[in-house]
């Protein structure tokens, strides 16, 4: 058996269940007395757990306290890459380029066999175990974004893919105005770990919690083509549902083709994100 093939196997024994009183509970008891719950009350519980996405639930699934350490270990070091390369850059950097990085600079120093098999671990660990019902369009945590397929986008920092996601959002800008500003853009799979570990960190190891604000690594998909939009000026507020006062946000329902990823109603266990434009 191959490291990897172990890694994804083993995956279950990284995390563990917690049972902490949570809004979710008394929904969780009531299908209990039934029996197993039916297909209509997973939605419903789901849904609940969108709405009150920063609660903690009975089912959540947390990372065992002794992997704490190498969770801040991890983040630190990623955080170390992005300020060597930069932010856009770091946004196309793949796994095995992390590697290299550590390996070249002292300053950043070597990932550990912890760290590594703590990403793997991640990776493959399956979405659904967590809450978070979306497809996974990565399939392999060396997946790579090819530069050549994308342009960054002047004054965001950002970049996009050729083709339909750059026609989206020029279209957008035509429709909107100066008013409307990209705020994310390709995701490559480091990003997207550590934008998921960072959150992890905040919700006291929830990984469960986490996959509620921010698609698990592999389950982005800001790494195939969509992209996230706001409010010139409105800063944070737009990675909230604040952003939905907006003329911006307004101006977006308004045009016939526009698609929210994770709209209001969804039953994939993520919040409500109507900055985030789907593509593919």
């Amino acid at each position: 058996m191959n490291r990897r093939t172990f890694i994804k196997q083993s995956a279950l024994f990284f995390v563990l269940a917690n049972t902490p009183v949570a809004i979710g509970s008394a929904m969780q008891r009531d299908s209990n007395r039934n029996g197993s719950q039916t297909h209509d009350s997973h939605i419903k519980d789901r849904l609940v757990k969108k709405r009150h996405f920063n609660q903690t639930y009975t089912a959540d699934i947390f990372l065992e306290k002794k992997y704490l350490p190498v969770l801040d270990l991890s983040i630190k070091r990623l955080k170390r890459i992005e300020r060597l390369v930069g932010f856009g850059n770091f946004c196309l950097l793949n796994f095995d380029d992390a590697i290299n990085i550590s390996k070249s600079y002292s300053r950043i120093g070597l990932f550990t066999k912890q760290e590594l098999d703590f990403f793997e671990t991640i990776f493959y660990f399956k979405g659904q175990q967590y809450g978070f019902m979306g497809e996974k369009p990565i399939k392999s945590i060396t997946g790579r974004i090819i530069k050549k397929k994308v342009k960054k986008i002047p004054y965001t920092g950002n970049y996009l893919y050729q083709g339909k996601p750059i026609e989206r959002y020029n279209r957008i800008k035509e429709a909107i105005g100066d008013q409307v500003v990209l705020t994310s853009g390709v995701r490559s799979v480091m990003k997207q770990f550590l934008l998921f570990l960072n959150k992890t960190k905040s919700s006291n190891g929830n990984l469960s919690m986490a996959s509620r604000s921010l698609a698990p690594p592999g389950y982005s998909f800001h790494g195939v083509g969509d992209f996230d939009v706001g409010q010139k000026g409105y800063g944070i507020h737009n990675f909230t549902e604040r952003f939905t006062q907006t003329d911006v946000y307004r101006k977006l329902v308004r045009l016939g083709y526009i698609k929210f990823r994770y709209d209001k109603d969804n039953d994939l266990g993520v919040r409500f994100e109507p900055w985030h434009i789907e593509v593919t």
